[in-house]
């Protein structure tokens, strides 16, 4: 209950809300990215569901003041962080490990460029969340690839070929080969595993005895479901925080993708210094609302996110067992964390072009094409059901209707 209020505030989340004409990248640039815009779009990583009203208050309060010059993170914001960590993971860090950046990717660039020279190598484990690929390349590194392993409908990282990636070139010597980090995702976007701390633990050992940093993304850390527990990979250990860059923000998990701010957490001094000084005159810091949002998501929005997330798993239960009971040859791989569904659609037989047409021609759905995630993603998609669960069920359905008549003619 929020004492301020008085009262538990409900949301209705079977409420559809109009996004059109409201410069949403989700909806208002359907045609010139999918071709039409009769489609549901089910593809953008955005939540078709309102923002915790606390969140709007404080936005229209700071609004209502007649200054909108250059800003900084206060106190407040940063110490919004520090209690957020605490709170939520256990996590005890100091307000000078964070630096405020206008998102996650952003922040990504700006590690790669921090830690590394042209002609590196930085490690990505497909399928992986795709501007992966561009930080990398951009930066003058080679990819590393070292993809998940799926096994019995469930991915693993490989190990052995996170230790080769480091240990089998040329005949360098441990701690002397060409990777330099790691782009490490956790809850991984997009298959949706959350994963354990014994496996970031495993992980996490092999490229720090191997003199690498690992990069983490944990944009999703609070989209978790049944019970489960995220770890951030610098909170396992004193020496896992020292060779880490820990990504995170409001922005996923509390609808906040336009307001453009991100933490990221480094508590190595030297590592956050070559941060900063990289990012310096390059990206700038959150705007003002960013800030605003921020803290009030971190403050005083646990009520609806406590909601949101059972309707999300909610949606996931009626995803899953759909799929299952009413539409044959795709697969929904378990969803252990993030609001973004795996689809594994192999069984249908189609190449990237003709399964990318089959979604948008065929079902009238938009979603991402699994082959953006890297090779290993061909003959999947992702699908966002963070969305109002009567357009959920129109957009499963028209998906029923299409492998109905490809399979039955």
């Amino acid at each position: 209950m929020n004492k301020k209020r008085g009262y538990k505030l409900k949301y209705d989340f079977d409420r559809v809300i109009n996004r059109k004409n409201t410069d949403s990248l989700k909806w208002d640039l359907q045609k010139h990215i999918f071709g039409k815009d009769d489609l549901i779009p089910m593809w953008v990583a955005d939540m078709d569901l309102p923002v915790a009203q606390p969140i709007i208050d404080s936005l229209k309060k700071r609004a209502e003041h007649p200054f909108y010059g250059y800003t900084h993170a206060g106190s407040r914001v940063q110490d919004s962080v520090v209690e957020r960590m605490t709170k939520k993971f256990q996590w005890e860090i100091d307000p000078e490990w964070v630096v405020f950046t206008p998102g996650v990717v952003p922040a990504l660039h700006v590690a790669v460029r921090s830690l590394t020279h042209p002609g590196d190598e930085i490690i990505v484990q497909e399928p992986a969340y795709h501007p992966f690929f561009p930080v990398v390349k951009n930066s003058g590194c080679h990819i590393a690839s070292n993809p998940l392993r799926l096994v019995n409908g469930r991915y693993e990282m490989d190990y052995c070929g996170l230790e080769d990636k480091f240990k089998a070139q040329s005949g360098r010597l441990p701690g002397h080969g060409l990777a330099k980090a790691i782009i490490f995702c956790n809850p991984h976007n997009p298959v949706g595993r959350l994963w354990k701390k014994s496996e970031i633990i495993k992980m996490g050992e092999i490229i720090i005895e191997n003199g690498g940093i690992v990069i983490s993304d944990e944009i999703h850390c609070e989209i978790v479901f049944k019970g489960r527990k995220h770890t951030p990979f610098a909170s396992i250990s004193e020496e896992f925080q020292d060779n880490s860059m820990v990504c995170m923000s409001p922005s996923k998990t509390f609808n906040l993708a336009g307001l453009e701010v991100s933490s990221i957490i480094i508590p190595n001094k030297k590592l956050r210094n070559e941060f900063l000084n990289t990012m310096a005159g390059i990206v700038p810091g959150p705007n003002l609302f960013g800030y605003t949002a921020l803290e009030a998501a971190y403050r005083d929005g646990d009520e609806w996110l406590e909601q949101v997330l059972n309707y999300l798993e909610g949606n996931l239960e009626f995803l899953t067992s759909y799929f299952k009971k009413r539409i044959k040859g795709i697969d929904v791989i378990e969803t252990e964390g993030t609001y973004l569904a795996w689809l594994d659609c192999r069984e249908l037989g189609m190449d990237n072009q003709n399964l990318r047409s089959f979604f948008r021609n065929n079902a009238m759905v938009a979603v991402e094409d699994g082959y953006i995630f890297g090779k290993s993603g061909r003959g999947f998609v992702r699908m966002n059901f963070a969305l109002p669960r009567s357009i959920l069920e129109e957009g499963l359905g028209r998906i029923e209707d299409a492998v109905f008549k490809l399979q039955n003619g």
